[in-house]
């Protein structure tokens, strides 16, 4: 009885209930497709050891977090659907129903809504995996040879775990709301009218204005102040308070939007009183209690969405476009050799030193033959068939560029800065750079012959740098070589070791400034100085680098198994014995390229997935209260087509006011990630040139999909709301 019972009511209440599992549907749509990530990385052929399994296990915990944000946020809107139906439970328990028994029959409505969304979910999902392994193909630039159907246990357990969370939150909540109402408040719930605690519109107004203002200064903080990116408390503290403001003025812009608008229009008395202008105003102040602060929220999240899309395929095509600049050599690798200080610390570590007798640490005098100390490595060092490390086997060509520190042995300070040609030209530092290392540690320097020597390995022209000529090295991004291609373009004229040094370049050339493969580039800043005046700055070593091209007959897979098989790295000792430096990373070109398309592929799987949850579950609130709150205003409606109100006027009525509650919180959350976005393209281009013009079709087409669709739905169906209000009231 109460399970036919309960069937008919979904039936009957398709409408309430159509958007519910439409979310739903969506819902576990994108939880099983996405969770079957793994499976789509093994059929597209990636040979990535151990991608499929940590891009699934990041995939899931994202997967649980985006379910209980989704939960939560149905509850949320649930409301807006228990509070029409308040009557009818109470009708229920008036005709002798237990409220067990009204309990019952809520559980088997939303275990049917449930069942059926997880029915077509699945079905959809299956579809959308299926058509998701070619993209994940394209990702990671591979092609499918053995494409087949598949289905993801793992993937349809994950999908019901989550579906079941949000189910049992969501009838918690519901028979809470029964189990908490008397009968008399539940049959009296569609009389009872919103308490409205600001009626007044001029203090609308004046929190309205209130919270721009907080907002405002929000946006300047935060253009002033920048990212937390050096992780200081003071910046930290800041960035929360930065943060508190923008949060609780988002809350206040809303609470006050309604009256500030109503007072707005009041004021302009032939546009108030034209068609329903009136009582459109009026609808929309007297929700302010109820809704303003869901679009606070919502227009938080979408500035989340917009941010996390936006930037993580930038930051995606940053890296595609550094990396085929970043990865000049089959392989690199590298030495950093120790300072006075640095081997001071360790040599009074006993744990470094191994105790009295043990290792001794000392600053390099000059550059080490990497080459020479990479044959102290050994293969396999605990095994049987322990052998030296012996590189130059399977080396055709090579080059080693020395970098040595800025700073002359025995002094404090270095030679020059980053700082320092900034003030030259005028200029600020980058974004990130204020608090950090770049601007005090100086640039790295390379001699004219070592340089030449690394340009004739890459097959460039030479420069002649003369007796007092100079140019400046770096692979990062536009923010840091406008820098130095303004020095260069200007001729500035650099004071060093007492001798006054010219540009012998108009812009630094990135292609030649790369010492090591990497995805995004690492040198900061290197200045180019003749041979003589290297040795008269007396300058220490800082850093080797080891670039080398395979042996002509070496199969490059062959190569870097041998490169990636088990070794002990030995100590980077000089002629006395002192160990003055250590490993630094090393990389291949094919390792590089890997690391690229897993990043790539992770950062488009992360930014998509969770801005279409978000954007979905926001969407699906919105319409939500919608609906509901065009059921409510029912009577409202008959009453003006009783007194002569066209169908037109009031479904133009309902547009406005629905428009006003869709488009305010995506403006605002559009505004807030255009500061942020601001900042981050900022910071991001220290290593590449971020850009947000590529992605940003990509975005809108997701908010046109997801937003726009929901938005659609919501008016279509309140027109039907409208009229189905109207036709009962002239069958009467």
């Amino acid at each position: 009885m109460l399970c036919k019972l309960a069937w008919g009511n979904v039936r009957r209440a398709g409408r309430d209930y159509l958007v519910y599992l439409l979310t739903l549907t969506l819902a576990v749509t994108v939880f099983y497709a996405f969770n079957t990530v793994s499976i789509q990385v093994d059929l597209a052929g990636i040979a990535n050891e151990g991608l499929a399994e940590s891009l699934g296990g990041i995939i899931s915990g994202l997967t649980v977090f985006l379910a209980l944000v989704m939960g939560f946020l149905m509850v949320y809107a649930n409301n807006f659907i228990m509070k029409r139906r308040k009557k009818e439970f109470g009708l229920y328990q008036v005709l002798g129903m237990s409220r067990g028994q009204v309990a019952r029959i809520m559980a088997l409505e939303t275990v049917f809504v449930s069942l059926a969304a997880l029915v077509l979910g699945v079905l959809l999902g299956l579809a959308l995996s299926q058509v998701m392994t070619f993209f994940t193909a394209s990702l990671f630039k591979t092609q499918i040879s053995d494409f087949h159907f598949f289905f993801s246990v793992d993937a349809f357990v994950m999908t019901v775990g989550c579906l079941v969370a949000i189910f049992l939150v969501t009838l918690v909540f519901n028979l809470r709301v029964v189990a908490r109402a008397r009968v008399i408040d539940l049959m009296s719930a569609s009389r009872r009218n919103e308490t409205i605690k600001t009626r007044n519109p001029w203090v609308s107004a004046a929190i309205f204005v209130v919270g721009a203002v907080a907002i405002g200064v929000a946006y300047a903080r935060l253009l002033h102040d920048g990212l937390p990116y050096d992780g200081t408390s003071e910046g930290m503290r800041e960035f929360l308070i930065t943060t508190v403001t923008v949060v609780v003025g988002t809350i206040l812009f809303f609470f006050g939007l309604s009256g500030f608008l109503l007072k707005a229009l009041q004021g302009v008395r032939g546009l108030y009183w034209r068609g329903l202008n009136m009582v459109t105003m009026r609808q929309l102040a007297a929700k302010v209690n109820t809704v303003s602060f869901s679009m606070a929220v919502i227009a938080m999240i979408l500035f989340l969405a917009i941010t996390a899309v936006t930037t993580g395929m930038s930051i995606a095509d940053v890296m595609n476009a550094s990396v085929e600049r970043g990865t000049p050599v089959d392989y690199a690798t590298a030495i950093t050799y120790y300072s006075d200080e640095t081997a001071a610390e360790l040599n009074a570590d006993p744990t470094a030193t191994g105790g009295e007798g043990g290792a001794v640490f000392g600053a390099a005098e000059q550059p080490m033959d990497v080459m020479e100390m990479s044959a102290r490595q050994t293969v396999d060092a605990d095994t049987a068939e322990a052998r030296p490390f012996d590189l130059a086997s399977i080396t055709g060509s090579s080059v080693q560029v020395d970098l040595y520190d800025s700073t002359p042995r025995g002094a404090s300070m270095p030679v020059v800065t980053l700082k320092d040609l900034c003030d030259l030209v005028d200029m600020p530092l980058p974004q990130g750079a204020e608090s950090s290392d770049v601007a005090s540690l100086g640039l790295m320097v390379i001699s004219e012959s070592n340089y030449n020597e690394y340009l004739a390995f890459r097959g460039m022209e030479r420069i002649d740098l003369g007796a007092d000529g100079y140019t400046l090295l770096s692979d990062m991004g536009e923010t840091v070589n406008k820098i130095y291609d303004a020095v260069l373009g200007k001729g500035v004229e650099l004071t060093i070791g007492g001798r006054t040094l010219r540009p012998v370049q108009d812009r630094v050339n990135a292609d030649a400034s790369v010492f090591m493969n990497s995805m995004m580039g690492m040198n900061s800043g290197t200045i180019v100085l003749p041979d003589e005046m290297l040795a008269e700055l007396d300058l220490p070593p800082y850093m080797s680098y080891l670039m080398v091209n395979y042996a002509e007959g070496i199969d490059p897979q062959d190569a870097e198994d041998y490169i990636d098989a088990p070794r002990t790295y030995g100590d980077v000792t000089d002629a006395s014995g002192r160990i003055v430096g250590g490993w630094g990373m090393e990389a291949t070109r094919t390792e590089t390229y890997q690391g690229v398309d897993s990043m790539n592929g992770l950062i488009s799987y992360l930014a998509i997935y969770i801005g279409f949850v978000l954007v979905v579950a926001c969407a699906a609130i919105l319409t939500i209260q919608q609906l509901s709150g065009v059921s409510d205003a029912g009577p409202n409606y008959r009453i003006l087509s009783e007194l002569g109100t066209s169908r037109r006027e009031i479904g133009r009525s309902v547009l406005v006011q629905q428009t006003i509650f869709f488009v305010f919180p995506l403006v605002v959350g559009i505004a807030h990630s255009a500061i942020a976005l601001s900042i981050i393209v900022d910071l991001v281009a220290v290593f590449g040139g971020l850009t947000i013009e590529g992605t940003v079709g990509f975005t809108a087409l997701i908010f046109l999909i997801a937003y726009g669709g929901y938005f659609g739905v919501t008016y279509l169906m309140s027109r039907g709301i409208v009229r189905d209000a109207v036709r009962t009231r002239h069958a009467e």
